[in-house]
């Protein structure tokens, strides 16, 4: 994998430099590595992944709110399709979701198509006021505290109990990334679905819970051009546990967007 750094963001790129381009956005507490089970099912497609402002090897960068994500990632679209002369496929998990979202609406003309798998609406009322495992919401808590309790929610209490010190120390740094981006999702959509005008598709788990249920239904409403994706037997984790299941998601975006080849200049 080649890797760059664009203003504080670290950016990998691997493939096949000549096929569709493709960046990968991940979610809270995560980086761009997770998602290396599946590009390694993507070999002939041109894909990016980076790490978002604060997590991974971006950590040395400042935390933002929602809109310096969204500003972040249109950076890195800019950068690739520049590159290319050709519009990108932009697929996002969780929260990465709502950022390819509102990039999508923003730059029609650099995204040739979206995917998003079980990406939150927070902002709506009924979304779950409650952190995971119940107790308050995490953007409510203590960073480190919030970091620590996600962690152990995701990745279990053995798991968290046995990683080193340095990466436990480098976990709990990014809560305060964690509670800034919650909390500014909590307050305002930074985009607005019926703008949205590229093809999109809308991925869930089929044992997924309530409320992301509900959220991809939404969304497969509410976007003008969208199809929902249904991936049997898939959890929340699916670019990591189950990658073959994620890479066909990115593929069908990829079929999506038409298969774009350079722009006419």
């Amino acid at each position: 994998m080649q890797r760059e750094v664009v203003d504080g963001l670290h950016l990998g790129r691997g493939g096949d430099p000549t096929g569709t381009p493709v960046v990968l956005v991940h979610g809270a507490m995560d980086r761009g590595a997770a998602f290396l089970r599946t590009t390694r099912l993507l070999r002939d497609l041109d894909w990016w992944v980076y790490d978002r402002r604060g997590y991974g090897r971006s950590r040395a960068a400042a935390p933002r709110d929602l809109e310096g994500h969204v500003a972040d990632l249109l950076t890195v679209v800019e950068l690739v399709a520049a590159r290319r002369g050709a519009p990108v496929v932009v697929v996002g998990h969780s929260l990465g979701g709502v950022l390819a979202l509102a990039v999508a609406q923003r730059r029609p003309d650099l995204v040739a198509a979206v995917a998003v798998y079980e990406s939150p609406l927070t902002w709506e009322p009924w979304w779950p006021r409650t952190g995971p495992g119940g107790g308050p919401a995490l953007e409510d808590d203590e960073p480190r505290a919030a970091a620590e309790r996600f962690m152990r929610r995701v990745a279990g209490d053995d798991v968290w109990e046995g990683l080193p010190e340095a990466t436990r120390r480098q976990r709990l740094d990014e809560g305060a990334t964690l509670v800034a981006e919650l909390g500014s999702a909590r307050r305002a959509a930074p985009y607005d679905a019926g703008a949205v005008r590229v093809p999109a598709l809308v991925g869930r788990g089929s044992g997924t819970d309530e409320h992301r249920t509900r959220a991809a239904d939404q969304l497969v409403a509410a976007l003008p051009d969208a199809r929902l994706v249904v991936i049997d037997g898939a959890d929340h984790g699916v670019h990591t546990s189950a990658p073959e299941d994620f890479a066909a998601l990115v593929r069908r975006t990829v079929e999506a967007g038409g298969h774009p080849g350079p722009r006419a200049s």
